[in-house]
């Protein structure tokens, strides 16, 4: 996985607002692919969140999958 590439979370995180299934975008590789920052956006472009990841928490994203969508409104 390189900068700039779409991921998938692949597990609920710890703060509650970031779920599996999210898509984020690789903004930094860290030794060659030991972890990855990555950043989640609302459709609109809004930043959600900025986290350091393993590995095994992201994965590719498939050309076969469709982007689906959720309210984080309604986490408050």
């Amino acid at each position: 996985m390189n900068e700039f590439d779409l991921v998938v979370l692949t597990a609920d995180m710890d703060n509650g607002r970031l779920k599996e299934g999210d898509v984020g975008t690789i903004l930094t590789v860290y030794s060659e692919g030991k972890a990855f920052e990555v950043e989640f956006v609302t459709l609109t472009g809004e930043a959600v969140a900025v986290e350091t990841l393993l590995p095994h928490q992201i994965r590719a994203v498939r050309s076969s999958e469709m982007l689906t969508t959720r309210d984080l409104a309604m986490l408050s």
